[in-house]
């Protein structure tokens, strides 16, 4: 299931002032009355191109349309730029009513006013929601979407380079992982992990499992926080795993793609999303048989590495008119019925813990769901989305820590670009 959950998002510089064309201070703008006018609707959701499997989409719309005796229009959209289509749409007066939002895009998207309080649908539906899934739909303290679906990385490794190894199980945390790759390189021929030097979300993980963050807030403005010692740690970990790798240092996992190079059966492991392993048997299907997953392990056996967290949120646009009726959507949407529908036709990890049932028989999602109640995101500030512009400065320091570099010294390197880019205006 291919996805770009973990692309960067680049909104900064391009966001419209949304807020100025809304005019309702912050005010619910449903123009509907309730069920009474309900009947003879139509709902519009815009939701992304592979998101929504056509049977998840059938299914919902016939309870929608059974339940309020409205409409349902379902308006598939690309991934190719869909945030200044999204941020044009939010600022019309008749913008489609529910979208499907990047869950790294909803505080920028919020921030400017374009989506509607939600905190109603949250007391009644949302009370447990995994807390690390719904933290992306909370912005300023206000609940602006709900979380939908979320995917993270796992390891997914050759079982039989790991036989041929002697190693029996998968390890159940860091240290045993690090001996386990000590073993492959000693015992076969094969490469042990296969890690580029910039594969910067599976970093962002580390720090989000060191209880770290990528900026600071410094006065009233965000700032670099590269140079924190908990930072530090979460890269010393990261060369340790890339001292097993000949891969390259100052390349990401998409140049060339991870997945084609595991392939070619002479690499113990790489950490990938689930819908890698897709890919690597579209390169070589003799590799199918051989593949397995396990969960990144942390420190210890009772605690998963942090992961970061690709996914969506669904979001109802401000100046809709219809939002009490685009709230009823939500509630079917997301009830526990059509949640874990979608996490079982997707194999993505659903917005609640007790649903994670759905994923068994899907060995990559089985692997992922452990990790996503420790995950988390990237930062999630407005401010954040210009820090992943190309070129990203959160790879630079990566690779001049990997060449030689001191993590402070690297920090120092990059901490100016940073800082001038979380100045930037929205």
């Amino acid at each position: 299931m291919k996805r770009k959950l973990a692309a960067a998002i680049v909104i900064a510089g391009m966001m419209v002032s949304v807020a100025a064309c809304g005019g309702n201070d912050g005010k619910d703008s449903s123009k509907d009355a309730g069920p009474s006018s309900w009947k003879g609707q139509t709902l519009t959701v815009w939701t992304m191109d592979g998101s929504a499997p056509p049977q998840w989409s059938k299914d919902v719309q016939a309870a929608f349309e059974k339940k309020t005796g409205a409409k349902l229009k379902f308006e598939i959209q690309k991934w190719d730029g869909i945030q200044q289509k999204i941020t044009t749409a939010l600022s019309e007066d008749n913008p489609p009513d529910v979208l499907e939002v990047g869950n790294t895009q909803t505080p920028a998207y919020a921030a400017t006013g374009g989506l509607a309080d939600l905190a109603d649908l949250k007391k009644g539906i949302g009370a447990d929601w995994t807390p690390s899934v719904s933290q992306s739909s909370v912005y300023d303290g206000k609940q602006y979407a709900a979380p939908w679906y979320f995917a993270n990385r796992v390891v997914i490794y050759n079982k039989a380079i790991w036989a041929k190894a002697g190693i029996k199980s998968t390890p159940k945390t860091r240290d045993e992982f690090f001996k386990d790759l000590d073993t492959i390189g000693k015992k076969t021929d094969a490469e042990p992990l296969y890690l580029p030097g910039q594969n910067w979300y599976f970093f962002d993980g580390l720090t989000i499992g060191q209880g770290a963050d990528l900026v600071k807030k410094q006065g009233t403005t965000y700032v670099s926080n590269l140079a924190d010692p908990k930072v530090t740690a979460a890269m010393e970990i990261y060369k340790k795993y890339a001292s097993y790798s000949k891969a390259p240092k100052d390349k990401d996992e998409a140049t060339p793609q991870q997945a084609t190079i595991f392939a070619k059966g002479k690499t113990g492991a790489f950490i990938g999303m689930g819908w890698e392993a897709g890919t690597a048997i579209q390169a070589n299907k003799a590799i199918e048989k051989d593949l397995g997953y396990f969960t990144i392990p942390g420190a210890t056996a009772d605690k998963p590495e942090g992961v970061f967290l690709g996914g969506s949120n669904l979001a109802v646009a401000q100046n809709s008119k219809k939002q009490s009726l685009a709230k009823e959507f939500l509630k079917i949407a997301l009830s526990d019925q059509y949640e874990g529908e979608l996490a079982k036709l997707n194999g993505v990890i659903p917005n609640k813990t007790s649903l994670q049932s759905n994923l068994q028989g899907n060995g990559a999602a089985e692997a992922a769901a452990p990790g996503a109640a420790v995950g988390g995101t990237t930062p999630l500030i407005p401010e954040w989305a210009a820090v992943e512009n190309t070129p990203n400065p959160i790879k630079s320091y990566m690779t001049a820590v990997l060449t030689g570099k001191s993590p402070a010294d690297a920090a120092k390197q990059v901490e100016g670009e940073i800082n001038k880019r979380l100045a930037q205006q929205n």
